[in-house]
């Protein structure tokens, strides 16, 4: 055990961002093992797309839980690989809508297999996956309710 594991809760974004990049890499991986060409850091935005048809872009910020910033970057990316398609919203000239396109979706069709294969996966890798989730699901709530910052500023200020 290192001193970032050993660190208990003070480390926890260390943790995390050290179990994400995991996750992510060994997704690259498994992508690469079907065949498939695809970054798992634009599988937010594909994974609602496939769900949620045609959103603009806040609305696709939103479902993501990413900045604009952030979104637009990836959706040029997804753009430039002709996984997507966005048009000009025929009620609002300033708003642009995104769609999968024809790529986007053949690539979807592809990847179903992969998921099925990944969820169960990470089934047995989070052995209970409903603590792991629940823990993740609460820790959001409270973290919207009132920021880490926030919450440390209160306790500075309240000593």
């Amino acid at each position: 055990m290192n001193i970032i594991d050993e660190s208990g809760i003070l480390a926890i974004s260390t943790r995390l961002q050290r179990l994400s990049e995991q996750l992510r890499k060994d997704g690259a991986l498994i992508y690469k093992s079907f065949g498939i060409d695809f970054e798992p850091k634009w599988f937010p935005v594909i994974f609602t797309l496939h769900h949620k048809t045609m959103l603009s872009v806040v609305e696709i910020a939103n479902e993501i839980g990413y900045t604009h910033p952030s979104t637009i970057s990836l959706l040029k990316e997804l753009e430039k690989q002709k996984l997507i398609q966005s048009k000009k919203d025929k009620h609002d000239e300033r708003r642009r809508l995104i769609v999968l396109s024809p790529k986007g979706i053949e690539l979807i069709e592809k990847m179903k297999p992969v998921w099925d294969l990944v969820s169960k996966v990470l089934g047995e890798i989070a052995d209970n996956q409903n603590h792991l989730l629940k823990a993740i699901d609460e820790a959001e709530a409270k973290i919207a309710e009132q920021s880490f910052y926030q919450r440390a500023l209160q306790l500075k200020n309240s000593k």
